[in-house]
């Protein structure tokens, strides 16, 4: 079954004949490496925890990383000095991806967690990872992909088994159920451990980041959408989700650091949607919240972006490294504004960046190694697949591999030392 994302503006790229060709012979190459993968995932899934209903999410892990109470930059003595962050891009699970994890489950419940198993490499060795959580989640049955996604609640629990220690959940689509929606999402992501940033349940939660700590380092992340489809905000609730308004950005980067922040990410829901190439607004604001500083430090150290839906550009901005759109992570077969199934949308990249302490407090936590790690989903098996993992195995993905890698270097990050990792 195809699957439609809602477009945010016209689009103006179309899928050609040739692309569909390799799409056939990609999945049919990655048949006999799905089937081994199977059976490893079904081993790993057996030791994490697994969706089944609300009384597991209850059940689920702590936080990796609790939240950071205030303490000078830099950490203290026998602190971790360097740490890595992983992000990934959009987990929206269409009507397909939810029938699979029904799947996965046995038929009884959900389990995203087989699904997102090639990915767990990745992720779990990182010691932060971020994920962006598109969709809201339903309750009682009540799940629906597009056009207004409402999603089993166990994809949190999935995330967390993944290894996932944030998710930003400002997008499009925050505000398909409402208020209600929201709320179930949060209070799952809580109980499954996974802190989030970009919508709230309250005015102080939406204007909070997530505080995650690595090592010496306090991470705030922060996260807003250029949008919500036209659906108003809840009345009296104007911080259910975060806007993208480059002024309120910088504002709260600026409270995160004074709160004793030492790494500031920024997660921007933003661009247009089938556009391999960053777009005029994407550019003229990475440039502006790069530029800003206090008292010379940078306010911002990454900005990590979602929402086109293909993998976009990685670009050093102002000394900082900005990734214009991870593509998707997870979703379902896609169809672009052309009105074709267009295998783009099973594309992704994720970025690890390597952060190493300055030599004096209060300077700044500097990348001292970009890497991206190319990815693929694979709609017929229902599983996300790490393509170098795959090349290793044998199987005939090195043109998708390429491909997103000349998108991911086409800005010129080679130069500034981005490279390809596993």
């Amino acid at each position: 079954m195809t699957q439609r994302t809602r477009p945010a503006r016209p689009g103006r790229l179309t899928l050609s004949n040739g692309r569909t060709r390799h799409a056939r012979r990609t999945r049919q190459a990655l048949a006999v490496l799905t089937a081994a993968l199977v059976g490893a995932t079904a081993a790993c899934a057996a030791q994490q925890p697994t969706a089944g209903n609300e009384r597991e999410q209850k059940r689920a892990p702590a936080p990796r990383h609790p939240a950071p109470a205030p303490s000078a930059a830099g950490g203290g003595a026998g602190a971790a000095r360097s740490f890595t962050l992983v992000a990934s891009g959009d987990v929206l699970p269409h009507s397909s991806i939810i029938r699979k994890a029904n799947a996965d489950a046995g038929g009884d419940g959900y389990d995203f967690t087989p699904m997102l198993a090639g990915a767990r490499s990745v992720v779990a060795k990182a010691d932060l990872a971020i994920c962006h959580m598109e969709t809201v989640y339903g309750a009682n049955g009540d799940y629906t992909g597009y056009p207004s996604f409402k999603s089993p609640p166990q994809v949190a629990t999935a995330l967390r088994a993944t290894g996932y220690d944030a998710c930003s959940t400002a997008s499009n689509h925050t505000l398909d159920d409402g208020a209600e929606g929201i709320h179930r999402t949060l209070t799952a992501l809580d109980r499954a451990g996974v802190r989030h940033a970009g919508s709230g349940r309250t005015a102080t939660e939406g204007r909070s980041p997530a505080w995650l700590r690595a090592g010496a380092a306090k991470v705030a992340q922060l996260a807003y959408t250029y949008g919500t489809n036209g659906i108003p905000l809840p009345k009296g609730k104007p911080w259910s989700v975060n806007l993208i308004d480059k002024d309120r950005i910088l504002a709260d980067a600026r409270a995160a650091r004074q709160a004793g922040a030492d790494v500031v990410v920024v997660s921007l829901h933003w661009g247009s949607e089938w556009q391999d190439a960053p777009d005029r607004r994407q550019l003229s604001l990475g440039r502006r919240l790069t530029s800003a500083r206090t008292a010379g430090r940078p306010d911002v150290d990454l900005i990590i972006g979602t929402h086109a839906h293909v993998p976009q550009a990685y670009e050093k901005v102002n000394g900082t490294w900005i990734v214009y759109g991870m593509g998707d992570q997870i979703a379902g077969d896609m169809i672009n504004h052309a009105g074709a199934q267009d295998p783009r949308g099973n594309q992704g990249t994720a970025g690890r960046f390597t952060f190493a302490a300055p030599e004096r407090p209060g300077e700044r936590w500097q990348v001292r190694r970009a890497e991206f790690v190319p990815f693929w989903f694979d709609t017929d098996a229902g599983r996300v697949v790490n393509l170098n993992a795959a090349l290793d195995r044998g199987a005939d993905v090195a043109d998708v591999r390429d491909r997103i890698r000349r998108i991911t270097l086409s800005r010129g990050a080679a130069k500034d030392g981005l490279v390809m990792g596993r």
